[in-house]
This record gives structure tokens, C-alpha cells and sequence, in this order.
């Protein structure tokens, strides 16, 4: 006969998933921003502008979408987007400027 899992024990295990969770998110934000950061040299040595509009709302629609399918909140996933572009906007500006 199986033992039932303490309410201390339940949220142990959920939490332990969570932190998981979070670590692997960590690493994927590591990796994203290695490859923006190359996007960015390349842009500079080109002379291309740190941002680009309409990649920038073809991303966010495509996310929306994606968010929809996944029963994630579209707004969340767009904040979160814009976030991170924003942030890898800055990071090309930054760039460019030697």
C-alpha cells in the first residue's frame, strides 16, 4: 500500500520542478542573447539599425499565437517579448556605439 505524500512534501516536489524550471529558462535566455549578441556585431559591421519593427511584430504576433496554442496569456508573452527585445535592442545601440 502506497504512503500519501505530506502537503509539505507535495510542495516540496512542486517547488523543486519550479526551480527547474527556472534554471532552464536561465540557460535559454544565456544562449538567445549569445546569438543576439552576434546579430549585433553583424549589424554594427554593416551598418544596420539595432532595431527592426517589423521583425519585431512578426516575433510578437508569432509568440501571441504560440502563446494561445500553449494556454498562456498573450499579453504575459508579449510584455515578456518586448522585454527581451527591448533589452537586445539596447545591447545593439550599445554596440554601435564602439
Amino acid at each position: 500500500m502506497g504512503m500519501m505524500m505530506t502537503a509539505d512534501e507535495q510542495l516540496r516536489r512542486y517547488r523543486e520542478s519550479i526551480d527547474n524550471i527556472d534554471a532552464a529558462l536561465v540557460f535559454m535566455l544565456a544562449e538567445r542573447f549569445k546569438i543576439t549578441q552576434a546579430v549585433g556585431a553583424y549589424k554594427a559591421e554593416h551598418g544596420l539599425p539595432p532595431a527592426d519593427p517589423g521583425r519585431e511584430d512578426q516575433q510578437i504576433a508569432r509568440l501571441r499565437r504560440l502563446a494561445i496554442e500553449a494556454r498562456l496569456d498573450p499579453e504575459f508573452s508579449e510584455k515578456f517579448l518586448r522585454f527581451v527585445i527591448d533589452e537586445v535592442i539596447r545591447h545593439h545601440a550599445r554596440m554601435q556605439q564602439g
